[in-house]
């Protein structure tokens, strides 16, 4: 099934949110940064593996570099931030467990939803049928996203519903620009996104701090390249 990646991510998302506030007494600060930087480890092994796949350096030093500047004219970064604080401030009028619930969902939902991963295994499972990358997701995500609950509370669990319909948008969209895709482009995608995954993953690590969220229209750049090649 066309969207087997999405459902697997969004439900793992779902089950590692309700492990957490339901085992959070049970943690320590100790452990959850441990979990933490396991997964940046996993995170960066997944970009290193990806990147090799590109055979055009050129292509995806213009990816880079042109996603880049989109990104920081866009300020996706920033607008992402200001959404939050948007929606923070309607809940903060209200009771701080509401508070509490969009904290948790606004900054879950940017960890698993804005990177590489998300738009790469997407792809990949919209053209080639390919879920190993969001497979690979759900598995990092469920750790991620239990040690985010297990600090942050219930609002963590409705990211997974973020996951399914961005991530399910995608997978569907990919059809429809299958005729402009060639193995070439796919590998293209997947290294330059694969190098914004390595991004991330330096920043869970604590070791940048990378506003991966501006990069993140990177690997949409070699389908527009190869359009004109």
């Amino acid at each position: 099934m066309i969207l087997s990646g999405v459902i697997a991510n969004s439900v793992a998302v779902g089950l590692g949110s309700l492990f957490g506030v339901f085992f959070r007494n049970k943690f320590n600060k100790k452990v959850i940064d441990n979990v933490m930087n396991g997964m940046g480890l996993c995170v960066l092994y997944v970009g290193v593996s990806g990147s090799l796949a590109g055979k055009n350096i050129l292509v995806t030093i213009g990816s880079i570099a042109l996603g880049g500047v989109i990104g920081e004219l866009i300020d996706i970064d920033e607008r992402l931030r200001k959404f939050g604080f948007a929606m923070e401030d309607r809940f903060r009028s209200n009771t701080d467990k509401k508070e509490s619930l969009a904290e948790g969902f606004l900054n879950s939902t940017m960890v698993i939803c804005v990177g590489a991963m998300a738009i790469v295994g997407s792809l990949q499972s919209g053209l080639i049928g390919n879920h190993e990358t969001l497979y690979a997701k759900a598995f990092i995500d469920l750790f991620v996203v239990l040690a985010m609950s297990a600090t942050m509370g219930i609002g963590v669990f409705f990211s997974a519903f973020s996951i399914l319909f961005y991530q399910g948008a995608i997978t569907l969209f990919a059809g429809t620009i299958s005729p402009f895709l060639s193995e070439v482009v796919i590998g293209e995608v997947t290294c330059v996104g694969s190098l914004v995954i390595i991004a991330i993953g330096l920043n869970i690590l604590g070791i940048t701090k990378i506003k991966a969220a501006n990069l993140s229209l990177a690997p949409f750049i070699p389908i527009i390249i190869y359009l004109f090649i």
